[in-house]
């Protein structure tokens, strides 16, 4: 069959990168930005209302990208994302900036949900499996790299962080150039990617367990921010460990497919969540430096172990006729557990008891996915057996 290129697949993995940078971008210069959009009240909600806008739009993407095909769907999306991230310079007030966040937000739907339906048109079995984990990989390299312009820029004009949205125009040329309108015909899948089907978790299960993950990691990454504050760290200090969770998370990822091979998908979810537990003990419990340092290298184990592959799953158990609306579903999952996390800052008692409720809620996830695990091969072992007799 025909092949991508690399240059090809290089496009497809700047374009996933667009996926964070619609909050990570505003985060470092927060304060002064919704100083200048009338929103200082809201400021939180600069970041967090993509999510809400992402929840809200996917079924809608979904359909579209079913409809008119992911190509045609990511060309749009690129386009409209660079324009309502740019757009909101001229806007003022909650109800227009706000408004506009939604939005962009759906559009942040259609962006990644339509390139992991090319993902899955010009791959298959371990490939497919391989370049999902990339992209997860290029997510978080995009809110290290974005995090970091975002602050720089900042420090200069509360605007010019803005105009990075409109690197999205530069991914479209990209699209363009390198990645072919037509793409080979995949009508036979692997009897690998037959047997993921029929296996593991079922899509609402893995929609489910993508919302809790997303619920636990970010705890850590709301949350993280003020209990360092109150520690006597800085700003900077602040950044940088979120810097080194997102760096930690592209490690993660890149292993994820070779120990996925020696063990089953939800096995390794269950490490994940076990990796998630971990790094809010230590982070509930971080006088110093290097237990912050413990609990954000299993923090990126845990991400980098658990949304990659769930992604992977949704590609492997959607026929291709209904896969962008099912990859629209696992976006509404992964943002909606983000949005979710706006509201941990409610919860009574401080930041310790909402790192050890995080801890918690990651704890029974594994035991419940180790005993379906445990269910599963039971269930197996005794069809074999009845079959043999």
């Amino acid at each position: 069959m025909t092949r991508l290129s690399k240059l090809g697949s290089f496009s497809l993995l700047c374009i996933a990168s667009l996926t964070i940078m619609v909050g990570a971008l505003v985060a470092p210069g927060l304060l002064s930005i919704s100083n200048a959009l009338g929103i200082n009240e809201y400021a939180v909600w600069l970041v967090t209302f993509p999510a809400l806008g992402a929840v809200l739009f996917a079924p809608i993407a979904g359909k579209s990208i079913d409809k008119f095909g992911a190509y045609r769907a990511l060309i749009v999306g690129l386009i409209l994302y660079g324009a309502l991230g740019f757009a909101v310079y001229w806007l003022n007030g909650p109800w227009f900036v706000l408004s506009n966040r939604i939005l962009l937000g759906g559009i942040t739907a259609v962006v990644m949900a339509s390139s992991t339906v090319l993902i899955s048109q010009w791959y298959t079995g371990n490939e497919r499996l391989s370049m999902i984990a990339k992209q997860g990989m290029a997510i978080e390299l995009g809110g290290v790299l974005f995090l970091f312009l975002g602050g720089t820029l900042a420090s200069i004009n509360w605007a010019y962080p803005l105009s990075l949205y409109l690197v999205a125009w530069l991914f479209l040329l990209m699209l363009l150039l390198f990645v072919p309108r037509k793409h080979p015909s995949l009508t036979v899948e692997s009897e690998c990617d037959n047997n993921q089907t029929q296996q593991g978790l079922s899509l609402h299960q893995v929609y489910l367990f993508a919302t809790m993950a997303m619920v636990i990691f970010f705890t850590a990454i709301v949350v993280l921010p003020k209990s360092m504050v109150q520690q006597g760290y800085n700003e900077a200090q602040v950044g940088n460990l979120l810097a080194f969770i997102s760096l930690v998370a592209v490690v993660a990822a890149y292993f994820m497919p070779k120990i996925v091979k020696h063990m089953s998908a939800t096995y390794l979810l269950a490490v994940a969540f076990v990796a998630y537990a971990l790094a809010h003990v230590g982070f509930a419990n971080a006088n110093d430096m290097p237990m912050l340092l413990i609990g954000a290298v299993f923090a990126g184990i845990g991400f980098g172990f658990s949304i990659p592959l769930l992604n992977h799953m949704t590609v492997e158990k959607s026929a291709a006729n209904v896969r962008g609306k099912n990859l629209s579903y696992f976006t509404m999952a992964v943002f909606g557990g983000q949005f979710i996390t706006s509201f941990v800052e409610f919860i009574p008692g401080g930041t310790t008891v909402s790192f050890s409720a995080a801890m918690l809620l990651a704890s029974i996830v594994a035991v419940i996915l180790v005993a379906m695990q445990f269910s599963d091969n039971k269930n197996f072992s005794k069809s074999a057996t009845e079959k043999n007799s």
